[in-house]
């Protein structure tokens, strides 16, 4: 599941828009592989502050066994690293040094434990009234992803920094075997796999305490909901509701708060969604964040709630619930229920 993409930046300079062509590239092989895996969360461009720190990861996931780092570099020509760890590339059949991204990583990954160990009584649950386990005893793991045209000199390279260096391309599949992930009836009875899990509700409260952190995120508040974090609450069920499983390109093609005023829809109009920013109606992603239902629009990144008034009585009270692919708008006031993506 995606909980954040990649934050598009008005850049100029080759490096940068380099730099930043690398990350979309990883963001998008990540989405292809895990955007429909409930236990699998992907937060692209992640920037937080704790302890008067700073860090910016690239790509964070967050999965049943615990979080993967992966920091993205675009390096276009010959990279190596000496037994020291000092890396070297070359641009234009000229080498010159730069800093090491496993080092950097290194860094973030140290600074995110501590935020989450610190708050770790907010966001685990309890199991049968015991404390769950924190995050230290959790898998923990970092990668470096580098330009598909990249030339690796992996002869010369330290065996520690090879192992955790791939090209964009190779990256899910490094992901999958790390995360090693089964079907959870295999789990139970796998007694092998001592590794401690998160359970659903854990694993999304993980995630919206993250969104939750994020620096200038593009999450909107709605309603005036106050910016902290917030208990799970779990969708109630609509048994009277009908499921309509979506075509399996519907969030790559899906709809999202509306420009025109609603007064103008008749009650039996389909509300239309659509980017409060720049208007797209037609190019966005449905996400769930700490504010519930909204959409990511895929040309200014941005986002956009899904709750709207009631188009047939214009009440506020109104709720956004979700069928499999299917989104519904509800009204408490008169009832009135129209499925919106």
């Amino acid at each position: 599941m995606i909980l954040k993409t990649k934050t598009l930046q008005m850049t100029k300079t080759p490096q940068t828009i380099a730099g930043q062509k690398q990350e979309q590239d990883v963001a998008f092989f990540l989405r292809r592989a895990f955007k429909d895996h409930p236990e699998v969360l992907v937060i692209n461009d992640f920037k937080f502050s704790f302890n008067d720190e700073t860090a910016q990861i690239d790509h964070l996931i967050v999965y049943t066994y615990g979080f993967v780092l992966i920091e993205s570099k675009s390096i276009k020509g010959h990279v190596k690293v000496n037994n020291q760890g000092e890396w070297t590339r070359s641009y234009n059949s000229q080498w010159s040094g730069m800093s090491s991204p496993i080092k950097q990583v290194e860094l973030q990954q140290a600074l995110l434990k501590e935020m989450l160990m610190h708050h770790k009584s907010e966001i685990l649950s309890k199991l049968l009234g015991i404390k769950q386990q924190g995050f230290g005893g959790r898998c923990w793991h970092y990668l470096c992803a580098v330009s598909s045209n990249a030339v690796i000199d992996r002869k010369t390279m330290p065996k520690d920094v090879s192992d955790k260096l791939f090209k964009t391309e190779f990256l899910v599949d490094e992901l999958k075997s790390i995360m090693n992930l089964k079907h959870k009836i295999i789990r139970l009875v796998n007694v092998a796999d001592t590794r401690p899990d998160f359970n659903q509700q854990e694993l999304d409260s993980i995630g919206q305490f993250l969104i939750s952190q994020h620096i200038d995120s593009n999450i909107q508040q709605v309603d005036g909901a106050p910016a902290q974090l917030k208990q799970i609450q779990p969708i109630p069920k609509r048994p009277e509701l009908k499921s309509a499983l979506a075509p399996t390109n519907h969030l790559a093609q899906s709809n999202a708060t509306i420009l025109a005023p609603v007064a103008a829809l008749a009650p039996d109009q389909h509300p239309i969604l659509s980017c409060k920013y720049c208007g797209e109606s037609t190019l966005y992603t449905p996400m769930h964040g700490k504010f519930g239902y909204y959409i990511n629009c895929n040309q200014c990144s941005k986002n956009t709630s899904m709750k709207q008034p009631c188009p047939q009585c214009q009440s506020k009270n109104t709720k956004v619930t979700k069928r499999k692919e299917t989104y519904t708008l509800n009204c408490v006031d008169c009832g009135f229920e129209k499925q919106i993506i």
